[in-house]
């Protein structure tokens, strides 16, 4: 029998049972949908981890109270709570010890329920990012001006009532004027706008132009500085000097904080690294819960399709039993039987493939990242398709191969 003529007689015997056919490439779907749907996704984060992420600058290290990257809650959260707040007396100690070691040293703190900004009669969303910094922050947090100026190291000593916005806030409060010596109110205290930032668009589903900052020291004054913990950034003056001033920042720190030799450190260090493989581990940990669901899903449906092709066999002994007793080889018969799982699995997995990217990259549009398609996952997922359907087919095939053609003549 010509290897064409299988294939369409396999095809055809699918077709007289669309309905079967459909459900049974379902479950293949949606084991492949899981699986190829959580790696585009991941994958497309993964991407844009650079800019999503990275949001400290070249070569930049920070100091907090809270760890950054992962989730803190319960008895862990009360862990972190009872520490001591960073105060500005202690970033200012460990200013003075990193004089000669590093250039940047960016301090800043920020109201965690966000702010609200005013001017006249128009407001802002509530929810800005509303915070202290001193004239580093741009620096350190890689934001470029636009018009105006930045905030200057008197506006710091001074506690001068200036800000500087983010395009968010600019488009709210002035689209048609410029915000430059204009007076807005930010939670109820005036700030005269000075400068304005850069457009950085959106990372991870949130807005990094909804921000006002304003100087550290008017920050904690106006707020309270005991209700804020100050978080301070450094930056080594080159790669090659990084880790020896990290080691001195740790230091400093130390000193800062008052510690002594023999307590441990009260406060948590990161970096663009540390950020990146904490999204790393809960990456790769996403990634092995879809396999085992996609795994389970996949095998639970190969089961499937060897019970339908079992079933099959059954309705169609008699139909073998005539090909036999006209000529067809056991090798023909093997083949189309074969071939009709693989046809199902392909199918489903195709569809699973089509549909997982679709759904991953719809999440990915969503958080505002560059989509993907995941190659290397969709050629895997053909490949364990095609293993499953050969797999679980095999002995459905071999049976149907196998009968007596008297036998199967008599079958009623």
């Amino acid at each position: 029998m010509l290897f064409r003529e299988i294939i369409r007689m396999a095809i055809g015997s699918l077709g007289v049972h669309k309905l079967r056919s459909f459900l049974t490439m379902a479950g293949i779907t949606i084991g492949v949908f899981s699986v190829i749907g959580v790696m585009t996704a991941v994958s497309a984060l993964r991407g844009s981890i650079e800019t999503g992420l990275s949001f400290l600058g070249s070569n930049i290290f920070q100091f907090g109270k809270y760890p950054i990257g992962i989730t803190v809650n319960g008895n862990d959260r009360d862990k972190y709570d009872k520490r001591r707040n960073f105060t500005l007396a202690q970033a200012r100690r460990y200013e003075d010890l990193m004089q000669g070691w590093a250039d940047v040293v960016c301090l800043k703190s920020f109201d965690q329920g966000g702010g609200q900004a005013r001017y006249g009669n128009r407001k802002t969303t509530p929810g800005i990012t509303y915070g202290g910094s001193n004239e580093f922050f741009l620096t350190a947090n890689q934001y470029a001006l636009e018009t105006g100026r930045n905030i200057n190291g008197g506006d710091v000593d001074l506690g001068r009532p200036v800000a500087i916005i983010g395009q968010t806030i600019l488009k709210k409060l002035f689209p048609t004027e410029s915000p430059l010596e204009k007076m807005i109110k930010v939670n109820g205290h005036t700030y005269l706008v000075v400068g304005t930032l850069v457009g950085r668009g959106t990372s991870f589903g949130d807005d990094q132009d909804a921000l006002v900052i304003v100087p550290i020291t008017r920050f904690l004054s106006d707020n309270g500085a005991n209700n804020y913990t100050v978080n301070i950034a450094t930056q080594a003056p080159s790669a090659a000097a990084y880790n020896d001033t990290m080691d001195r920042g740790v230091t400093a720190m130390r000193i800062a904080r008052g510690l002594r030799p023999d307590q441990d450190n009260d406060f948590e260090l990161y970096s663009n690294d540390s950020l990146k493989a904490a999204f790393a581990k809960v990456a790769d940990a996403v990634r092995a819960g879809a396999l085992v669901i996609s795994g389970i899903a996949l095998l639970a449906a190969g089961v499937g399709i060897m019970n339908i092709m079992l079933v099959s066999v059954t309705e169609r002994t008699k139909e073998i039993g005539v090909r036999k007793s006209i000529g067809a080889r056991k090798a023909g018969i093997l083949a189309q039987f074969l071939l009709e799982s693989v046809v199902l699995s392909l199918v489903g997995g195709l569809a699973g493939i089509l549909l997982g990217v679709a759904a991953g990259d719809g999440l990915a549009m969503l958080m505002h990242v560059d989509i993907v398609f995941p190659w290397g996952w969709a050629g895997a997922g053909l490949t364990v398709c095609t293993v499953i359907g050969v797999g679980f087919g095999l002995y459905p095939a071999a049976r149907a191969a196998s009968l007596d053609p008297i036998e199967a003549l008599r079958y009623e």
